[in-house]
């Protein structure tokens, strides 16, 4: 009797653990990030001394996210995505203090097969996932050339995220697709807005083009108006990866004009590629920037791997700066 008691006992709990386990399973929530930490030197133009550090985000912004999806039937579902930044080498959250917790994506949307893409909340702008898709080093505010130009040199004005916005893709149709893209200003200035078409067939061809307007201002932290243009083209040659871009930048609050030229080459050795890129911003008022940067990239995983950067970094009328990294960067 003993053992049929503790029997009928254990058939219960096993029913729950095995309904549990089935719920799991069936769970469509992911958690995913990256890690970025390396060690190198870095010199501003115009600084006396280069710093020694060890730092996170030098090749990407460290990131932990969540995200998900319910399949609503009739080729329709819903998602979510829910993204923080974090700077691995001190412990902290964001890429700076005073960042918002989840500031690289918090949306909710909906998909369908037949009519593309709808998502509400904090997004990634069209113009930022163009810059990175379109030069070698990818989304690098340490070391890509193109994301320095349009996105830290005081050129194109807002974050590479918008809060408050709505964003609709298109369906990928022969290869073509499109954006568009608005944040509310709710009372902080005027609105942005963006647009965005792009070809990729899966072949050696892709190419972009972006238009945003900024006249939110951001409220605590206020921001110039601008209007930014940037096309950006990419052929694979096999021996070796070209990419381009041009931009054109015109910041309305302070009346000057930008003009932004990349040029760059990613070269296949190994299980890793050779990366470098030239870019150049030219303004109607103050100081050229010239930004050269070449670099290794060494797979050891598809979610791991290592890379060695140098750059070298001018402003007119200033002193060069440069700088170099070694780093580790894993995905999971």
């Amino acid at each position: 009797m003993h053992h049929k008691h503790l029997a009928l006992a254990v058939l219960p709990l096993a029913a729950v653990l095995a309904l549990s386990g089935n719920a799991r399973a069936q769970s469509s929530v992911s958690l995913y990030g990256l890690v970025d930490v390396s060690v190198g030197s870095s010199k501003n133009p115009g600084a006396v001394d280069a710093v020694k550090n060890v730092e996170s985000g030098k090749m990407s912004t460290s990131f932990i996210g969540f995200k998900g999806n319910e399949d609503l039937g009739d080729g329709l579902s819903a998602f979510f995505q829910l993204d923080a930044f974090l700077r691995a080498d001190g412990g902290q959250s964001g890429r700076y203090n005073g960042d918002a917790f989840w500031a690289r994506n918090a949306f909710v949307g909906l998909r369908s097969k037949d009519w593309g893409d709808l998502k509400l909340g904090r997004n990634t702008t069209p113009l930022f996932v163009a810059t990175l898709s379109f030069n070698p080093f990818g989304d690098s505010f340490g070391y890509s050339p193109s994301i320095r130009h349009i996105f830290t040199s005081n050129t194109t004005t807002g974050d590479s995220g918008w809060s408050d916005s709505v964003l609709y893709t298109t369906p990928t149709m022969s290869g073509f697709s499109g954006t568009a893209f608005v944040a509310a200003g709710e009372g902080q200035g005027g609105r942005n807005t963006g647009l965005s078409a792009q070809y990729n067939a899966g072949g050696p061809f892709a190419a972009s083009i972006v238009f945003q307007k900024v006249g939110k201002d951001g409220g605590a932290t206020p921001v110039d108006d601008s209007k930014t243009w940037l096309g950006g083209l990419a052929y694979d040659l096999g021996v070796v990866k070209l990419f381009g871009q041009y931009g054109k930048v015109d910041n309305t609050t302070r009346h000057v004009d930008y003009k932004i030229y990349e040029l760059g080459g990613a070269v296949p050795v190994g299980p890793g590629k050779i990366l470098a890129q030239y870019g150049q911003i030219s303004p109607s008022v103050g100081a050229r920037r010239k930004t050269f940067t070449v670099g290794y990239d060494h797979w050891l995983s598809k979610r791991t791997d290592v890379y060695a950067m140098a750059m070298s970094d001018k402003l007119t009328g200033l002193s060069g700066g440069n700088s170099f990294s070694v780093g580790l960067r894993h995905r999971f």
